[in-house]
């Protein structure tokens, strides 16, 4: 006799388990798009306080150093994001072909925001680490891949503001959009919240590394 799947006992007690999984990690497409979009406003704003560091550098370098690091691990999250839909689409997944490649000029400066981005955040971790003494080698290393890190990353930025609000309305907005209920939004709203205590727990852990270099920047200018 066959047994109906639909009122089974060992189907009806695996739904809550897939159910609540379907809620962290459903979404599909437009999932993803959601979370690469409020990944990259939650970089938006952190980038805007390291901007602020650096403007006045010297006496803002501690924060500067914490900044930094707390924003490794939501560049991660970040690159991630897209670097999980750059491979579903050329693994030919469907859903992924459908919804298309990223317009030709992000597609063209995808390459460029990943390796300054590598370039300049191992090379500002490896600083810290090393210590004022690796400035001379290191310090121009970071300096420049920040420069050309800020030129692409503010195309890449500017390339995809028109389709932010809409993204970000599909999750947070009080009325949201048509269509907008997309699951795994509690997934998404968890990758970000963990990315973000990630990056300050990191934070905190360096802080004894920044003494270093905060006492050099002191004696440098003469302060005691």
């Amino acid at each position: 006799m066959a047994v109906d799947r639909r009122t089974s006992p060992v189907s009806t007690s695996l739904a809550p388990p897939l159910a609540r999984a379907h809620t962290l990690t459903g979404g599909g497409t437009e999932g993803n798009a959601r979370l690469t979009a409020a990944a990259g406003v939650m970089l938006i704003l952190l980038l805007a306080v390291l901007g602020v560091t650096i403007l006045r550098l010297r006496p803002l370098l501690s924060v500067h150093l914490f900044v930094g690091m707390a924003l490794i691990p939501p560049v991660l999250l970040k690159m991630g994001t897209t670097g999980y839909r750059f491979t579903r689409y050329y693994t030919s997944d469907p859903a992924y072909r459908r919804k298309g490649p990223p317009e030709p000029l992000m597609r063209l400066l995808a390459p460029f925001v990943v390796l300054t981005t590598v370039v300049v955040f191992a090379s500002g971790v490896v600083l810290l680490f090393a210590g004022p003494q690796s400035r001379s080698t290191l310090l121009p290393i970071h300096k420049v891949s920040f420069i050309l890190w800020l030129g692409v990353t503010a195309l890449h930025v500017v390339g995809h503001l028109p389709s932010l609000p809409a993204l970000l309305r599909g999750d947070y907005g009080a009325r949201p959009r048509l269509g907008a209920d997309v699951p795994g939004r509690n997934g998404r709203v968890l990758s970000l919240a963990a990315a973000l205590v990630a990056g300050l727990v990191l934070a905190v852990l360096v802080i004894p590394e920044f003494a270093a270099w905060t006492h050099s920047v002191a004696l440098f200018h003469g302060d005691h």
